[in-house]
């Protein structure tokens, strides 16, 4: 960091600035009812039959509340409504695939929630089987589950090695006490180990481990513990995110002493702290938060320059079509977003009177294009070639340069250098890519209430 006072506090201040995490571009704010279920029917039936389309699928319950958590998702103490919910589900899957033209080619299926392994065992089985009836899932594709180790149980494990999964994302958090009570999730190194190596075992050979910083009574010393005891099991990736603390649109975080959390200097310092460990340790970093082995695919997409960044975080997916199953999941087509409903009844209800169950969404405009380019590209590599990009999308790059005033300032700050019409973010702010990413956002509402701190 600059020893310059005034830079300094320059970057205090953007680091404090709630942005959104683009994983998207225009990203979920920007959905509106215009876009219903009639719409997401015809793009579905648009679609070119040599298309390449990845499937997600949102299992919207867990066992207890993580009171950090940012998810749709709900408590369910009992396995009916879980049943009931896979039952709407899967006439979902057959609604969706029945606007197709014919079944599409996909190369990777992601779970998520919630705690998609609170699925009865067999009811997974069951539901990756209708997946291979609707969708041609090519042999070598990518198959991977969010898990909570703490109810991981060995049956499930056996299943998910039976049905293909070859990827598992375990949330891991925090190891340090302190913050396991105070964000209500006990969980053991111990139980992560099992874990890991049960999965292992079955098969399922890639294993990502997510961590958080930012935590109420996080510091510099437990988040750097944490990852010491993750680096033992070996875990092939790391996630690595902020807590995004927003009680005004999540009423559990409310049990969160807002006083233990940290500022945005102690929450930086965290970050970096993880960071330099885990590089240290031999991970390469990928991105603003992502961290992987050397042989890893994610590197090898990082040095080729084709990395990309969807609604799970950093990829090696390039397909531009994103199917999604399942309360409040999000598709993404060529001509836009569409939004599942949220709410559980309403999502239900839809589906079983044979309707999509889209609430809302958005159609992109050929400015939303080229600027999802811009950024997914800034995101990826911390650079990006305004002209080549521009160039594709037969734009003149003076008109996307002049719409980005906040340059300007982030060249002042010595966050990013411009020559020509290329921006680099400078080595030592890649922390603050999202900042750079903003600059170009032609949707940001400055007022953040519904976004994360950049740092």
């Amino acid at each position: 960091m600059s020893s310059n006072p005034s830079q300094s506090k320059d970057r205090d201040h953007y680091r404090e600035e709630r942005l959104p995490r683009y994983t998207s571009y225009p990203t979920a704010p920007q959905f509106t009812t215009a876009v219903c279920a009639a719409t997401h029917g015809d793009w579905l039936s648009s679609i070119e039959t040599a298309a390449i389309a990845s499937l997600y699928l949102h299992v919207p319950f867990c066992r207890s509340m993580c009171w950090y958590c940012g998810c749709h998702t709900t408590v369910a103490q009992r396995d009916a409504p879980i049943s009931d919910y896979l039952t709407v589900l899967r006439r979902e899957i057959e609604l969706v695939s029945e606007k197709l033209v014919r079944p599409l080619s996909v190369r990777h299926v992601h779970f998520g929630g919630g705690t998609p392994t609170i699925i009865a065992p067999e009811e997974f089985g069951d539901l990756i089987g209708l997946l291979g009836k609707r969708f041609r899932i090519a042999a070598d594709a990518e198959i991977a589950v969010e898990i909570d180790p703490r109810r991981l149980t060995g049956d499930m494990i056996a299943a998910l090695g039976k049905a293909g999964v070859n990827r598992a994302s375990l949330g891991v958090q925090s190891f340090d006490p302190k913050v396991q009570k105070a964000i209500n999730r006990v969980q053991s190194v111990e139980q992560t180990a099992i874990a890991t190596a049960g999965l292992r075992a079955a098969g399922v050979d890639g294993v990502n481990f997510d961590l958080i910083y930012g935590l109420p009574h996080q510091t510099v010393q437990s988040c750097v513990e944490t990852v010491e005891q993750c680096i033992d099991l070996r875990p092939d990736r790391f996630a690595v995110f902020g807590y995004a603390h927003i009680p005004t649109f999540k009423k559990h975080q409310r049990k969160i002493d807002e006083a233990a959390l940290p500022d945005g200097a102690a929450r930086h310092d965290q970050a970096e702290a993880i960071a330099q460990t885990l590089v240290t340790a031999g991970y390469q970093r990928i991105g603003l938060d992502h961290f992987a082995r050397p042989d890893d695919s994610l590197v090898r997409a990082q040095t080729a320059g084709l990395l990309h960044r969807n609604f799970q975080g950093y990829t090696t997916d390039p397909s531009d079509i994103l199917i999604g199953f399942g309360a409040s999941a999000i598709s993404r087509l060529a001509q836009g977003f569409v939004q599942n409903e949220v709410v559980l009844g309403r999502y239900g209800e839809s589906v079983l009177n044979g309707q999509l169950p889209a609430a809302k969404g958005y159609r992109m405009t050929a400015d939303d294009r080229l600027r999802a380019e811009l950024i997914e590209r800034l995101m990826c590599d911390f650079m990006v070639d305004v002209d080549q990009i521009c160039a594709r999308h037969q734009i003149e790059p003076e008109t996307v340069m002049l719409t980005a005033p906040r340059l300007q300032s982030l060249v002042s700050d010595g966050i990013v250098t411009v020559e020509g019409n290329v921006v680099r973010v400078a080595p030592n702010s890649r922390i603050l890519v999202r900042t750079v990413a903003s600059a170009f956002d032609a949707h940001l509402n400055h007022s953040g209430r519904t976004y994360s701190q950049a740092v």
